[in-house]
């Protein structure tokens, strides 16, 4: 069985992380299942949203540990092989937020580590309850600094920063409460809610979504005049769009719009 595993339907592509015996760990051969499937959706025209979820009981444990401890067997006490490895990693965190579509992370029993950062990564996030969140590299001597930067960019800061110096795991409706996911639903029916969630995004007008998600994230990164002033231009930009101008013509005569993309 592939370690990632892809299914479709429809508009939606589902990812789920096929490693339970390690938890889903984000393994060497993860990231790189995870990268190429990230390259290969990025110019896939027929996906409109992506689900990612993990096998068996958790979602994602972070790093593999095993793997690390490997790596710091070489001359230099594994100094380049853990750069590349973060590298690595951080390279996979980023496409997912390059990525034209929204990315809906469908998570369960424990994301850790780098697994809350992947939940931090995603656009959206629905979680199962009893699912618990934490970046506990601090109870093992290693500060999660790069599960942070996704973790602070989500929560408020005190929130994160007690997150990261305890090592306690927070609970599904707390990560709710501070913004870490969008929305806890009992078990059995997380798989339902997060395939509705994808759904109802791929009946949007795709081009405006794309447009839509690379201007989040590029505003959030602007003073507030800048990003007006960006955020002004797209709006242009998409108002120039065919299919727009079919989706308000829709909406004044009451009728389904005839969109193309």
């Amino acid at each position: 069985m592939a370690i990632l595993q892809r299914n479709d339907t429809g508009a939606v592509a589902h990812l789920q992380l096929n490693a339970p015996d390690r938890l889903n760990a984000l393994s060497d051969e993860m990231l790189a299942a995870l990268s190429d499937q990230l390259t290969a959706l990025k110019d896939d025209a027929s996906i409109r949203a992506v689900i990612l979820s993990g096998a068996g009981k958790a979602f994602c444990a972070g790093h593999d540990l095993k793997q690390m401890t490997a790596g710091r067997q070489a001359k230099d006490g594994g100094k380049a092989y853990f750069k590349d490895l973060f590298d690595r990693c951080t390279k996979v965190m980023m496409a997912i937020q390059a990525l034209p579509q929204p990315v809906i992370a469908q998570v369960h029993g424990i994301a850790t580590a780098a697994g809350c950062q992947l939940v931090a990564t995603c656009d959206l996030a629905i979680a199962a309850e009893g699912t618990r969140f934490g970046v506990n590299g601090v109870n093992i001597g290693l500060f999660c600094s790069t599960p942070m930067v996704a973790l602070s960019r989500n929560i408020a800061r005190k929130q994160a920063f007690e997150m990261l110096t305890t090592g306690q795991f927070i609970p599904a409706s707390r990560a709710e409460t501070l913004g870490l996911i969008n929305r806890t639903v009992p078990a059995d029916q997380l798989e339902a809610e997060t395939t509705a969630l994808a759904n109802t995004l791929t009946d949007k007008l795709g081009a405006a979504v794309r447009i839509g998600k690379q201007a989040f994230y590029q505003q959030l990164q602007l003073p507030v005049d800048q990003a007006y002033a960006y955020a002004g231009d797209v709006m242009v930009q998409n108002m120039l769009y065919r299919d727009t101008a079919e989706g308000i013509a829709a909406f004044i005569e009451k009728r389904p719009p005839d969109w193309q993309q």
